[in-house]
């Protein structure tokens, strides 16, 4: 592998990368670039992976990097749909990050049998997250490390996850993460201090307008305040 130039993560695949098992062969599933594998083979992590796409503009431009470190023997490119393309027994982990939380599903639900044959699994929902934990908790998944970064203003949640029983006690946990509650997070104590902020305006503006509408909304809204509330308490004990 080149050793002149280093591949730079961004914080939010650096955290994503952190999450796999050292001697570990990965599947990184929507791999765009193919700089996890790349990360994870030049800290001597990874044995080897197989870089997956759907789409071949963004394979080619794995392979590209891939060939120019000098990798080719190590991570083998692959054109899939999800995890369609992947034979059991030939990954230990896969790496689903930066998509929508409802194509993830799609991906998790279409590549059951084969993704009952890997350890482990580590997911970076951009959306719905709420819905995405109660999907894998349905899903038979249990969520058994939790990060969170904050990047660009924006606020990451990712998840390591297994095939195991979990018990969730609150709609907060679902919410935010048991996880990150359990272990009181810093990120998610800004997200949590940053969305009762503005909560609280627009609840303040609902209560101005009295409108029919606006009444139905601030009902919803007192709900989603109450909700930031009973998790920030989590922090105070």
């Amino acid at each position: 592998m080149k050793d002149k130039k280093k591949i730079q993560l961004s914080k939010r695949l650096e955290t994503v990368a952190s999450f796999v098992e050292k001697g570990s062969r990965i599947a990184d599933v929507g791999c765009d670039h193919g700089y996890i594998p790349i990360y994870l083979m030049g800290k001597g992590i990874i044995p080897g992976a197989i870089a997956m796409d759907v789409n071949q503009g963004p394979l080619m431009r794995a392979r590209a990097h891939i060939q120019e470190y000098g990798l080719g023997d190590y991570i083998t490119t692959r054109l899939s749909d999800g995890v369609k393309a992947l034979n059991p027994g030939e990954a230990d982990g896969v790496v689903i990050a930066g998509m929508g939380g409802p194509l993830m599903e799609k991906i998790i639900t279409e590549g059951k049998v084969v993704l009952e044959t890997v350890s482990y699994l580590i997911l970076q929902p951009q959306s719905e997250i709420a819905h995405f934990r109660r999907f894998l908790h349905s899903a038979g998944y249990g969520i058994v490390q939790e990060e969170m970064v904050l990047e660009d203003g924006k606020y990451y949640p990712m998840m390591k996850v297994m095939q195991k029983e979990q018990h969730y006690e609150r709609e907060i946990e679902y919410l935010y993460g048991a996880e990150l509650l359990k272990t009181k997070h810093p990120v998610l104590l800004q997200f949590l201090l940053k969305e009762k902020e503005a909560k609280g305006r627009v609840r303040s503006h609902l209560k101005e307008a009295g409108t029919p509408g606006s009444a139905s909304r601030l009902q919803e809204l007192e709900q989603e305040y109450s909700r930031i509330e009973e998790a920030l308490k989590a922090y105070e004990m």
